[in-house]
Formats: structure tokens, sequence, C-alpha cells
């Protein structure tokens, strides 16, 4: 087991304001390039949309779920299995 790994699993599961099956699949799929490490920049490139969209989807996602971190959005990402 990886250290993420099992750093996650003791973890407590994360308490959202709506549920992460709401978010559109432009959003997931912004929170899955996000959770993989890559930049605004980056994920704008691999979406064909602009830094400013990403920006604008991943403020969305805070909002709806009530997250505020990175490392949140990583979470949510590894729970959802993206």
């Amino acid at each position: 087991m990886s250290l993420a790994s099992a750093l996650y699993a003791e973890a407590p599961a994360p308490a959202f304001a709506c549920e992460p099956a709401e978010l559109a699949p432009r959003e997931r799929e912004t929170l899955q390039h996000i959770a993989a490490g890559r930049t605004y920049v980056q994920t704008a490139r691999h979406m064909g949309l602009s830094k400013h969209t990403v920006d604008a989807y991943l403020r969305r996602i805070r909002a709806k779920l009530g997250i505020t971190s990175t490392a949140e959005l990583t979470r949510l990402a590894i729970s959802l299995g993206l």
C-alpha cells in the first residue's frame, strides 16, 4: 500500500454541500486534470478551453461542494475514481 493510499484510507470521509454526482461532465473532467497534478493552464490546453474557464469550473465545483482547498479537490477526485 502506498503512503497516499494509507493516508487516504485513514482520513474521515469528506462531507460535501451537495452530491458529487451533481457535477457537470466538464466539471468532473476539470477535477480529474487538477487531481492529476496539472496546472490550470495545462488543464485548459488539454480540454481546449481558456484558463479562465477552468478557473470558473473549479469555482463552481468548490461552491457546489463547499470545498476550499486543492487537497480537498484531490480527495474528491480519488473518492470518485477519477
